[in-house]
């Protein structure tokens, strides 16, 4: 009875699990109202490089005084130009000017504002702008959201005009520039939008003068500022390529000395431009449209150093890092493609001969070759991780930023793979794949519990230029931690008893779950969904049978009800405080989800084509499919041999898949997990084709009665063959194993005897092995033996006991 609703209990606790991780939120701060007035300061291009007290000392004592942070200033077009960046400001929404494009990809034109009165000003080309945001571009932003939400605003200069325009054009109060005395204009609406100018340019000097003349202006703003007002200086917008990091400082009554941050990035010290909308209105008390904002309120946090320089280096360290991050990382991951697809050609001859063959024309592999491909693969595993881990070095600072970060990650790839090599148990046939997934599940879990410190633009981690993410984990980390850690538990399982391996799975992988999906530690409620249904997947195969029609039905429901779970709970969140599944939900409910579903569609569709672990994932489909899952290729062989391990391999594969349509990741997050299984994969595959004909007697003292496999020997498939099967043990050539047998000699005829032990578990072993009868030497005490013509023996005792 318990066995059968085994699969049910199971199914529910991962399922509880799931929903208590993603259910799970941390506290934020509730963003109240703090001024009676708002004025949004923006500069185009302003960085944090061209702060400091000289040339820019009004903003120096303004950072002094308030919150600061980095300015991700992303939009609906890439660069953002100064038109798209005022324009994204006033629609809390990624959103961009329709104008003709050059080759630095900013319109051509510049923007029309009339002044048909001496009070407002009009943009008649508004109309068609927001069409074109309606129409054309996949986030449906409407331009004018934040003047709609307050009774009248103020615009000084034309970018502000764009930001405060209505979405029929009209700005309620304008003026060209800051008139000689701007306090009555300030104070003549609660919400006031000034453009300070720009600084572009990469001379120097030329930026400090711009930055100077801006830092002027700045000042009489702050002298005419109306009483309780809250003034937020942004870097609205790039000038040129490569997009950068830019400028966010708060000052006003409750934004004292912090870190900008928001609930869009999750992370202290990051903000979005989308976020300035919304901080604006909720600094005003006032309702956000009906339409929500892309963007979240920003709030001030603690712990910034009460040194200003201090303070200021970790914002200008973090641009720095995500212009070097761009460079390097295309780079990085067309060289690990380009490498992991010539090992797969290189291991495609070892894999035809690596099985021991008879007669005179067999020819051995070398057990060198073969030593030093399975360190190659090793090392190709381990080459995600150790790119995580170089992160922990400033290499970003060097004169050669790419050639320091390639050193760093050989450093560590080697130290890597020298520390699987010496591991108890590397020449047992499983040593390396779990030595190598637990590794990797260590290093990104540790990262992930310590704040994902190494995943923020990080080469294989999220740029903070991007604007997808801030916090959490990567595609790329979400792909090997979860390829790790259900390969990680396949390993345990395969070693206790067949009753217990669902449980193991369950208990590695609920783990995992809960890592991945809480917004503490991954902050990916997606991926925690698609993991679930590989953890599933894995545990209801895990004691033997295969990945069946209604096995795979059994897991999307899981993964179902985890998902209709955290949806339940994310709707009854107020609007502003709901997830990512809440508000894509509610864009169903108000007809406006097709945007999402468009935009999920064009992004797997653009990553397919364009990301470099499409190649990765195709490649290792390919070897897995035309090659290891072959009958020469070994990996059928394996995963008869080794069902738990086979059960991790296939809940690998719907996790990943489901994920990465899911996340809009396309094979993103299949590349990154194929980075880490095919190889080793490949490695297993060689070890069980090298010792596919070995044969052992038994070895007093073991009994495989509990049902376990315990990787230790390599013996033959037969009732008393040591280890876990006839391929348990050691490296593909050379590796020590119990008294092979290889067959009987002229002089000492076999002979057939009846099992030494009448207790069937203590000869049948595993019933995921097939039995059959098994050579042994002849006893005292054994029944009368018949003799047998001696013959050398060409086939494993797979295929003996199964013929």
């Amino acid at each position: 009875m318990l066995r059968r609703i085994a699969p049910a209990l199971l199914t529910v606790l991962v399922v509880a699990l799931g929903v208590t991780a993603l259910a799970a939120r941390p506290p934020q701060g509730t963003p109240q109202r703090t001024a009676d007035f708002v004025v949004l300061a923006g500069i185009a291009g302003l960085r944090w490089e061209d702060v400091d007290p000289q040339s820019t000392p009004t903003l120096w004592r303004m950072a002094q005084d308030g919150s600061i942070g980095s300015l991700s200033v992303r939009s609906a077009h890439r660069p953002t130009c100064p038109v798209d960046g005022w324009l994204t400001l006033g629609a809390g929404s990624f959103a961009a000017w329709n104008g003709s494009r050059s080759v630095d990809g900013c319109p051509s034109a510049a923007v029309t504002v009339e002044q048909p009165d001496g009070i407002g000003a009009n943009l008649p080309d508004q109309e068609s702008v927001v069409q074109y945001n309606q129409q054309r571009l996949p986030w449906g932003a409407l331009p004018g959201s934040l003047s709609e939400s307050v009774r009248c605003s103020v615009a000084v200069g034309p970018g502000a005009a764009v930001a405060a325009a209505r979405p029929y054009g009209r700005v309620d109060r304008y003026a060209s520039g800051l008139p000689a005395d701007p306090r009555p204009l300030l104070g003549s609406c609660v919400l006031s939008i000034v453009d300070l100018g720009t600084v572009e340019g990469a001379d120097p000097a030329t930026r400090a003068e711009e930055a100077r003349a801006a830092d002027a202006e700045l000042a009489r703003v702050l002298a005419a500022r109306p009483p309780r007002s809250l003034v937020l200086v942004a870097g609205i917008s790039d000038t040129t390529q490569p997009a950068r990091l830019h400028v966010a400082v708060a000052d006003g009554p409750g934004w004292e000395r912090g870190w900008l941050t928001s609930a869009s990035t999750g992370r202290d010290g990051y903000l979005q431009l989308v976020d300035l909308a919304p901080t604006a209105l909720a600094a005003l008390g006032r309702p956000m449209p009906e339409r929500l904002f892309l963007g979240r309120p920003a709030i001030s946090t603690g712990g910034r150093p009460a040194d200003l320089t201090e303070a200021i280096n970790a914002p200008a360290n973090a641009d720095r890092e995500a212009a070097a991050q761009r460079s390097v990382s295309g780079v990085f991951f067309a060289l690990l493609a380009g490498v992991q697809v010539l090992l797969a050609i290189a291991i495609l001859p070892l894999l035809r001969r690596a099985r021991p063959r008879a007669g005179p024309a067999a020819t051995p592999v070398s057990g060198r070759i073969v030593a030093v491909m399975e360190l190659l693969l090793v090392a190709a595993a381990l080459t995600v991780p150790a790119a995580l881990l170089a992160d922990a070095v400033p290499w970003w600072r060097g004169e050669h930023p790419g050639w320091i970060f390639a050193g760093a990650t050989a450093l560590l790839v080697a130290a890597g793979t020298a520390a699987v090599r010496f591991v108890p148990g590397y020449a047992n046939t499983l040593g390396p794949l779990g030595a190598v997934a637990g590794l990797t599940t260590l290093v990104v879990g540790l990262d992930v519990l310590t704040g994902a410190r190494l995943q923020l633009n990080s080469v294989v981690g999220y740029s903070a230029l991007q604007g997808g993410r801030y916090a959490g984990l990567s595609t790329v980390g979400l792909g090997v931690f979860l390829a790790g850690a259900l390969v990680s538990g396949g390993w345990f399982a395969q070693r206790v008893h067949r009753g217990w391996r669902p449980a193991v799975m369950v208990a590695v992988g609920g783990l995992a779950v809960v890592v991945v999906g809480s917004p503490y530690l991954g902050a990916d409620p997606v991926g925690a969904i698609a993991l679930t249904a590989g953890v599933s997947v894995a545990a209801v195969i895990s004691a033997g049978g295969w990945l069946t029609i209604s096995r795979l039905a059994w897991a999307a429901m899981a993964a179902l009800a985890v998902g209709i779970g955290f949806a339940v709970v994310d709707l009854r969140r107020p609007p502003a405080e709901r997830g990512s599944l809440g508000r894509f939900l509610s864009a169903l409910g108000d007809g406006t989800g097709g945007f999402a579903v468009h935009r999920s569609s064009t992004e797997n569709f653009e990553t397919l084509v364009n990301s470099p672990l499409t190649v990765l994932a195709l490649a290792g489909g390919l070897l897995m499919w035309f090659a290891l899952l072959q009958p020469w290729g070994g990996l059928m062989r394996l995963f008869g041999i080794y069902p738990a391990v086979r059960a991790a391999f296939a809940g690998t594969v719907v996790a990943a898949v489901l994920g990465g349509v899911l996340d809009g990741a396309a094979l993103d997050l299949m590349g990154a997990a194929a980075a880490l299984v095919v190889p080793m994969a490949a490695l297993a595959s060689l070890r069980v084709l090298g010792h596919a004909a070995d044969r052992t007697r038994p070895v007093a003292g073991r009994s495989r009665a509990n049902g376990a496999d315990d990787d230790s020997g390599s013996g033959g498939v037969g009732p008393v063959g040591g280890g876990d099967g006839p391929t348990g043990g050691g490296g593909p050539l050379g590796a020590v194993h119990p008294r092979p047998i290889t067959g009987p000699t002229p002089s000492a005829p076999a002979t057939l005897a009846p099992p030494a032990s009448d207790t069937p578990g203590e000869c049948r072993g595993d019933v995921d092995e097939p039995a059959g009868p098994t050579a042994s030497l002849s006893t005292p005490d054994a029944a009368p033996t018949v003799p047998v013509a001696p013959r050398q023996v060409s086939r494993s005792s797979t295929e003996i006991a199964a013929s």
